[in-house]
């Protein structure tokens, strides 16, 4: 049985971490991050597809990605796309991801008027088939953070995180 409890945690207003456990191998959870291929199947919210996932994984290499709402009981949602795009820092495999989340259009241009992260994602190997995953977000302001508290990100990444889950059983 799959732990579908997330912690999270605020560091000093401006850095949130999220903590979960998933029953698969430290080098398996760690792919889903890396390959395209995972990512279509899992990144976004429920009732949200990948139709554009491109991925440079290495440092300074690019994710440029699409999310479009395909869940016609999400109302206004319903058809609307979210663009965004990850500038890879560090990458240690299996290990570590560090990555710049940025708000972007489909050319991948910027979003200014919406705060970046600094993300660090950690998988921790607990043994026994099963990984802890860190996810620590750094944002520029605790105003920053609250905006896409506000958006309901947590929800969004609870979902994203119970997508993960099942796409990690279904490769078993």
């Amino acid at each position: 049985m799959t732990n579908q409890t997330i912690t999270s945690t605020v560091e000093n207003g401006n850095v949130l971490v999220l903590e979960r456990e998933f029953n698969a191998p430290r080098e398996l959870v760690f792919r889903m991050f890396k390959e395209a291929e995972h990512l279509k199947h899992w990144w976004g919210p429920q009732g949200w597809e990948l139709p554009v996932c491109n991925v440079d994984f290495r440092p300074g290499g690019v994710w440029h990605y699409c999310m479009k709402c395909v869940d016609k009981n999400q109302g206004d949602f319903f058809g609307m796309e979210s663009w965004g795009k990850g500038v890879y820092g560090e990458i240690i495999e299996p290990e570590k991801i560090v990555y710049t989340d940025y708000f972007s259009d489909a050319e991948g241009n910027e979003n200014p008027d919406m705060p970046s992260t600094e993300v660090t994602l950690l998988f921790v190997d607990l043994g026994g088939g099963r990984t802890k995953l860190i996810n620590r977000a750094v944002y520029g302001s605790a105003e920053s953070l609250q905006t896409v508290i506000d958006m309901g990100m947590l929800q969004g990444i609870g979902e994203t995180w119970d997508r993960l889950s099942e796409r990690l059983e279904s490769l078993k």
